[in-house]
C-alpha cells in the first residue's frame, strides 16, 4: 500500500498512525520517531555498497563475536554484553521470558510492559505532574511486590528527562538485598550533556544486580540496522539473556557497522552535539507558546502539555497531518494522568524545527486567538 492509495489526507493519517515504521515511504515530515539525523556519515554508506555481495551472500558472524565488537566500542570486556536485534528483542527475553515479576515506572517506553505476560507486570506512575521519579517510594514498591526485575529509562521516554547518578546507585543499592535486577535504559543518554559523567556503563562492575540496556537505532541513525546490548557484571544474568537469542540475531549490514563504527567516533561526537543544539533550540520555540507546558529534554525530543484551550492530543496530532504533512506522536497511550493532554516531538532541523512550531500554533488556533 502506497501513499497513491489514499483519497483523502484523513486516510492517510489512519494509516500511519498505526504504523510502526517504513515512514519514509509516505512522504510527510516525522517528528514522531527518535533518531540522530546527523549520523552515520555518507562514507559508511559508500562502504556498505563496496561490499554488498559479501554482505548480502555470507553468514554473518556470531553472539561472541558481535559482543567484541560492541566491547571495542564501549571499551568493556565481550563477556559482558549481549547483542540483541534491537533493544526489543532483549527487551521480549527478559520480560517476556525471564522475569517472574517486572515493576516499571509510567509513563515510558510502552514495550517493557507490552512484552510481559498478564499479571507479570507492575507499573510505577511517576511524581504528577513533574514526572520525576522517587527512588526511594520505587524500591519500596518493587520490594513490596516482589519484583525481580525493575526497569528505569534515563532520559525517559516520553517526557525526555534523566535521573540522576546518585540517584539510580542508591536505587541498585536498595534493590540489591532483594534479589532484583535493575534494568537501566540508556538508550537515549547520548543526546545528554557529560555523557561520559551520567553513565552507569563505567559503574557496573561494581553493581550485580544492574544491567544496562540500550538501542543503537536512536544515537546512531540507524533504526533499519536493528542493533541494541545489554551490559552487564552478573555473569549468570548475561548467560540466561545470551541463552535467549537465536544463533544468527544480526546481519551482515549490522556486523558490517559496528566493525566501521570506532572509526567514526569524532563525527558521532559532533553529530549529538548538532542534535543537542537543535533540540534545544526547539524547546526555546516551544515554550514561547501561550499556555504551553514545556518540560526541559535531556534527550532528542521535547515532552510537553497542550494548553487548556486547545483540543485534545489526538485531535492536535491529527490536524497537523492533515494540514501540514508533519507528523507527531500523542501521548494518549501512555499510562499517566491526562495522557491525551500531551504530546512527544522529535527534534529535527532548525528549519524544520521553525516550520512544526508555526504549524503547531496555526492547528491550535493560536493565532486568532491573539488576535
Amino acid at each position: 500500500m502506497t501513499q497513491n492509495n489514499y483519497k483523502t489526507q484523513s486516510e492517510k493519517y489512519d494509516f500511519i498512525s498505526g504504523q510502526h515504521g517504513g515512514y519514509y515511504r509516505y512522504d510527510f515530515v516525522d517528528h514522531a520517531y527518535l533518531y540522530n539525523l546527523y549520523f552515520p556519515p555518507e562514507a559508511i554508506f559508500t562502504n556498505f555498497k563496496d561490499q554488498i555481495h559479501d554482505l548480502v551472500l555470507n553468514y554473518p558472524v556470531a553472539q561472541d563475536a558481535l559482543a567484541g565488537l560492541i566491547g571495542k566500542i564501549i571499551n568493556q570486556p565481550a563477556e559482558r554484553i549481549v547483542v540483541g536485534n534491537g533493544a526489543a528483542e532483549l527487551i521480549k527475553i527478559v520480560s517476556g521470558h525471564i522475569s517472574n515479576k517486572l515493576i516499571v515506572s509510567v509513563p515510558s517506553f510502552n514495550e517493557y510492559a507490552n512484552a510481559a505476560p498478564l499479571g507479570k507486570v507492575v507499573e510505577f506512575p511517576l511524581e504528577f505532574s513533574s514526572f520525576q521519579i522517587d527512588v526511594n517510594k520505587f524500591a519500596m514498591e518493587a520490594i513490596r511486590v516482589k519484583a525481580d526485575v525493575a526497569v528505569v529509562v534515563t532520559p525517559n521516554n516520553p517526557t525526555s528527562m534523566l535521573i540522576s547518578k546518585p540517584d539510580l546507585i542508591r536505587l541498585a543499592k536498595k534493590l540489591e538485598t532483594n534479589n532484583c535486577m535493575l534494568i537501566i535504559d540508556e538508550s537515549f543518554l547520548d543526546f545528554a550533556e557529560n555523557h561520559d559523567l551520567i553513565s552507569m556503563e563505567q559503574e557496573i562492575e561494581k553493581h550485580q544486580n544492574v544491567t544496562i540496556f540500550k538501542s543503537m537505532s536512536k544515537a546512531y541513525g540507524i533504526c533499519g540496522l536493528r542493533i541494541g546490548y545489554m551490559l552487564t557484571a552478573n555473569s549468570q544474568f548475561a548467560e540466561t539473556v545470551r541463552d535467549g537469542v537465536h544463533i544468527w540475531n544480526i546481519n551482515g549490514f549490522a556486523e558490517e557497522f559496528l566493525r566501521l563504527l570506532p572509526a567514526y567516533k569524532q563525527e558521532f561526537i559532533a553529530s549529538c552535539k548538532q542534535v543537542r543544539t537543535d533540540r534545544d533550540g526547539l524547546y526555546k520555540k516551544l515554550r514561547s507558546i501561550d499556555g504551553m507546558t514545556v518540560f526541559k529534554p535531556d534527550a532528542n525530543f521535547i515532552f510537553c502539555r497542550l494548553p487548556d484551550y486547545a483540543q485534545s492530543a489526538p485531535e492536535i496530532t491529527k490536524k497537523l497531518f492533515i494540514e501540514h504533512n508533519i507528523y507527531i506522536k500523542e501521548c494518549a497511550g501512555k499510562t499517566q494522568p491526562d495522557s491525551d493532554r500531551y504530546l512527544r516531538i522529535a527534534s529535527r532541523t532548525e528549519t524544520e524545527n521553525c516550520n512544526l512550531v508555526e504549524a503547531l500554533i496555526q492547528v491550535m488556533n493560536l493565532t486568532n486567538r491573539q488576535a
